[in-house]
Formats: structure tokens, sequence, C-alpha cells
């Protein structure tokens, strides 16, 4: 029997564990993970760091990288985990290179109390490309607003991930569902 290959979509606002949970789920499933912020890191440092709509360029291109990794991911066979705070516009590049392939999609929207949001990003160290400091009210908004999802087929989870019990139940029905 031939295992079909599957994109795991881990979605999520700012500091809801999008990352944390990625390369966890990469280290027990043995599959490679592709997180937004490694590459656009890579472009800030390659091509420098600007105001807003500079890192907004950069996070679509990460995402257009990140897609057409994953695609190649795919068309290898392989199953493969991105991570990132993906919006309504990246489905379609997605959509079309998990298609070609006759992939399989699933994802995983990460959530926690706005409160520990906003611990969670006041604590954490990024490359100062990300301007971090200009995002109060994304963040705030993004923390208590309810789990989205991409208009992609496959099913779908939401994980607390302020919630020390909720991985071993995500972890299971991934292995479930075949990733």
């Amino acid at each position: 029997m031939v295992k079909v290959p599957a994109l795991m979509i881990i979605l999520g606002s700012p500091a809801s564990g999008k990352t944390t949970l990625a390369r966890q789920l990469a280290v027990d499933l043995h599959v490679p993970c592709l997180c937004k912020d490694d590459i656009k890191e890579a472009l800030f440092e390659t091509l420098g760091t600007g105001e807003r709509e500079w890192s907004r360029r950069l996070s679509e291109a990460s995402f257009g990288a990140m897609a057409a990794l994953a695609g190649a991911q795919i068309a290898a066979g392989l199953c493969c985990i991105v991570e990132g705070n993906w919006r309504a516009a990246h489905p379609a590049d997605l959509f079309a290179r998990v298609n070609r392939h006759g992939a399989r999609t699933a994802q995983v929207c990460c959530r926690a109390e706005p409160e520990e949001i906003a611990r969670r990003f006041t604590a954490r160290q990024r490359h100062a490309g990300h301007l971090d400091g200009v995002l109060g009210d994304e963040l705030r908004q993004a923390g208590e607003s309810a789990p989205t999802f991409m208009e992609l087929p496959g099913p779908r989870w939401v994980y607390a991930s302020d919630s020390p019990a909720a991985y071993p139940g995500l972890l299971q029905g991934l292995k479930s569902w075949g990733l």
C-alpha cells in the first residue's frame, strides 16, 4: 500500500504556540517542518530590515518560499509540516501544489488564553525585523478571536497550547489520520 503524502498546516495568532507545536510534532512524527519565521529571518539577514510594509512583503515572500518547499516535499512523496500565521490569501497556492501531487491536507489551529498569548509575546526574543513593538492591537485582536482555518479539505483540530493535557490527544489524532 502506497502512503499518500500529507501536508500538515499549523496556524494561529502570534504567540499562540505554533512554532513550538510544529517543531515538537516534527520530532515525534519524524516529518520535516518548515516554519515561516525561519525563512523570514533568513530574508532579513540577506535583504535587511525595514518598516512594517517591508516586513509584510518579506512575510508574503516567506509564505511563497515555504509553499514551494512544501510542494517539493510532497512531489517526492513525503509528508511535511508547515507553520505560520496563514491568512485567507494563502490557500490557493497551497491547494494547487497539494492537488498536483494528490496529497492530503490537515490543519491545526493553535490558541491560548489572551493573557497567556500576551505573556508569551512579551517574553519571547525574536529578530528585530519582525517589528514586534508595533503589533499591540493586532496581537490583542488575534488573541481574542475564534480559531480560524483556511478553506482546504481535510480534518481540522484546535490545539489549546496552554493546556499540557492537549498534546497527547492531538498527537494520537494525527497518528490516526496517518501523518
